[in-house]
């Protein structure tokens, strides 16, 4: 059983009908135990009642799912995070228009890293304009886009 897979497949539905969207899931170890995350979006931002809300209507689905077979996991709800790499077209399209961090896995035109406005995504590439020149990349090429985030 993919604890991933399963998660998802249960809790969206109910994500639905309180008006979240699943960003994503994520099972593994952190600080030497076994953490099992579901991360939500909502149009405005997620907020820690929003965080205790989906935890407590998810509670009970998880503890009837056991979706780690008996093994404990510690099971928290999360905001995405202002600089989380997008996974979803929905992702792409919620930032259409912004700038973004592009990282390569290998260079292209002699480049690992771009930075440029989001254009648009389709099937299996995006595109952005860096200084007004636009570069389409293909989703496999990149390890992650993501919003550009500037400190001032």
């Amino acid at each position: 059983m993919n604890v991933v897979n399963v998660t998802k497949d249960a809790v969206k539905p109910v994500l639905d009908s309180l008006g979240y969207e699943l960003v994503d899931v994520e099972y593994g170890k952190q600080y030497g135990q076994n953490t099992l995350t579901v991360f939500i979006y909502k149009d405005g931002g997620v907020s820690l009642d929003d965080c205790e809300t989906v935890s407590r209507a998810l509670d009970p689905i998880m503890d009837e799912l056991d979706p780690t077979s008996g093994a404990p996991y510690s099971f928290n709800v999360s905001s995405p995070g202002l600089d989380r790499p997008f996974k979803t077209q929905r992702d792409f399209e919620r930032n259409y228009g912004t700038e973004v961090e592009v990282k390569l896995y290998a260079p292209m035109m002699g480049k690992k890293l771009y930075e440029g406005i989001l254009k648009e995504k389709r099937d299996n590439v995006f595109t952005i304009v860096d200084k007004g020149k636009e570069i389409t990349i293909e989703c496999s090429k990149a390890a992650y886009v993501r919003p550009l985030v500037k400190f001032e």
